[in-house]
C-alpha cells in the first residue's frame, strides 16, 4: 500500500511578542519577560516557567513571578517581524497556508530534487529564520497537517521534529488528549470523567462512542484525529471568511461604566471597518464575544438585512448586541470584549443601505468615512481620533494577516 511521505511543515514562532522583545533588547535576554501589564500578551519561556501564560491578569502574573521584567506591546514591530517570517516562509515554498501572524503550514512535496528533504528544507527555514529576522522558530514535520501542528507543540521551544509514516500512531498514542484539536478544558474533563487521559484512550473507542460522551460532531472528528485521519490539504489563497478585533480588560473590566464599555465598542469597530474598507470587503453579521469574571463566555449576533462596511451601520448594531447583554455583563463581570463581522460579500461590493438610518444619512455616513480613511491613510491611524476616545487608553492594533 502507497503512504505518503511526510511533507507537511507546522512552522511556529516561540513566545512571538516577547522573542521580538528579547531580540531588540539584549538585556531582556535570559530574563523572564512579560508583554503587556493590565494582562499578559505574551511571556518569554524563562517566565512560563513560573506559571504565566498569555491572558493572564498582570497581577497574577506578577504575583507568580515578582522578577519578571513587563514590557509595553509594540505592536508596530510584531508586524514588520511577522512580514518578514512569511518571507523567508514564501521563500521556502509557494504552498503556504497563514494561520496566524506567527505560524503556518508548508507544503514542501515536489521540491526534493531542488530543495532536499524535508528535514534539510525545514532546518534550512530555521537557520534563515534566525539569520534574516532574529527569532526562534519551532518546526513539526508529518504527513497531515494535524500531526505536523502536534510536531511543533513537542518540539517547542526552537525545535524540530519529523514524525515518519511508519510511527505516526507510535508518536501520537502516548499524548494527553489535551493535543486533539478541538479538546479543551471542558471536552478533556468530559473525558476524563470516563477514565479518558491519553489519545490512545481515544482510540480504542468507537466513533459512536465518542459521540454519546462529547456530541457528533466532536465525537466524529477525535475518532479521525485519534487515528491521524486528516485529508485537508495546505492551502493558499483563501480570502478571510470574517473581520474581527478584541480587547482583553482584566479585572479592571469589572467595574467599567456604561460609558467606558461603549468607548472600548467604538474604537473596536472603528478598527473592524476600516480593515474591510482598505480590504474592500462588506458583511452583514456582527458577532459579540464576551468573557467573564468567573472565565465563562457568551455568544451573541445579528444579521442586518444587506452587507456593508459602514462605521455607523455596524457600530449601531454592535451597540445593540452590547444593551442586550447588559444584563450578563452587570452580573458576572467583563474581562473580554470583541467583535466580528462575518457573512462576507463575496464580491466585496459596498452598499449604501443602513438598517439604523435612512438612505441619505447611508451616504454620508459612507462619505465620512472615505474622508476619515484618506486622512489615516495619509498620516497614520492617530492622525483623526473620535471625540470620545480622547484621553482613554486606545485599544492595541493588533498584528493581522494580510487578506
Amino acid at each position: 500500500m502507497f503512504v505518503s511521505e511526510a511533507n507537511i511543515l507546522h512552522a511556529d514562532l516561540d513566545s512571538f511578542y516577547a522573542s521580538v522583545e528579547q531580540r531588540d533588547d539584549p538585556a531582556l535576554r535570559g530574563l523572564p519577560v512579560i508583554v503587556g501589564g493590565g494582562v499578559v500578551l505574551a511571556a518569554s519561556y524563562e517566565a512560563k516557567a513560573f506559571g504565566v501564560r498569555t491572558a493572564m491578569g498582570g497581577r497574577q502574573a506578577r504575583a507568580l513571578c515578582p522578577h519578571a521584567v513587563v514590557v509595553p506591546p509594540r505592536m508596530s514591530a510584531y508586524s514588520q517581524a511577522s512580514r518578514a517570517v512569511f518571507e523567508v516562509f514564501h521563500d521556502t515554498t509557494p504552498l503556504v497556508e497563514p494561520l496566524s501572524v506567527d505560524e503556518a503550514f508548508l507544503d514542501v512535496s515536489g521540491l526534493r530534487r531542488v530543495s532536499g528533504t524535508p528535514v534539510q528544507i525545514g532546518v534550512r527555514l530555521r537557520d534563515q529564520v534566525r539569520d534574516r529576522v532574529g527569532l526562534p522558530i519551532t518546526v513539526g514535520i508529518a504527513r497531515t497537517k494535524f500531526l505536523a501542528k502536534v510536531a511543533s507543540q513537542e518540539a517547542k521551544p526552537d525545535g524540530l521534529l519529523l514524525v515518519p509514516p511508519d510511527r505516526e500512531l507510535a508518536f501520537l498514542h502516548p499524548l494527553p488528549v489535551r493535543r486533539l484539536w478541538g479538546v479543551g478544558a471542558k471536552t478533556a474533563d468530559k473525558l476524563r470523567a470516563h477514565g479518558i487521559e491519553t489519545v490512545a484512550d481515544v482510540a480504542e473507542l468507537s466513533e459512536s462512542m465518542l459521540s454519546s460522551m462529547v456530541g457528533g460532531a466532536m465525537g466524529r472528528q477525535l475518532y479521525a484525529l485519534s487515528r491521524n485521519i486528516d485529508r485537508r490539504r495546505v492551502v493558499t489563497g483563501h480570502r478571510r471568511r470574517s473581520v474581527g478585533a478584541q480587547r482583553a480588560l482584566g479585572r479592571a473590566g469589572t467595574s467599567m461604566s456604561p460609558g467606558e464599555v461603549d468607548a472600548v465598542v467604538l474604537n473596536l469597530i472603528d478598527r473592524i471597518t476600516r480593515r474591510m474598507r482598505t480590504a474592500e470587503r462588506t458583511g452583514r453579521t456582527v458577532v459579540l464575544r464576551l468573557r467573564f469574571d468567573d472565565f465563562g463566555r457568551a455568544t451573541r449576533s445579528h444579521t442586518m438585512p444587506r452587507a456593508t462596511a459602514s462605521t455607523e451601520a455596524i457600530l449601531c448594531a454592535a451597540r445593540a448586541l452590547v444593551t442586550a447583554a447588559g444584563p450578563l455583563i452587570a452580573e458576572r463581570g467583563l474581562t473580554l470584549i470583541g467583535f466580528a463581522v462575518c457573512n462576507i460579500d463575496r464580491d466585496g461590493a459596498q452598499q449604501l443601505e443602513l438598517p439604523f438610518v435612512d438612505a441619505v444619512d447611508a451616504r454620508d455616513s459612507l462619505t465620512i468615512d472615505a474622508a476619515i480613511d484618506r486622512v489615516r491613510g495619509r498620516y497614520g491611524n492617530a492622525a483623526l481620533t473620535r471625540g470620545v476616545l480622547v484621553g482613554r487608553d486606545p485599544v492595541l492594533e493588533m498584528p493581522m494577516l494580510p487578506d
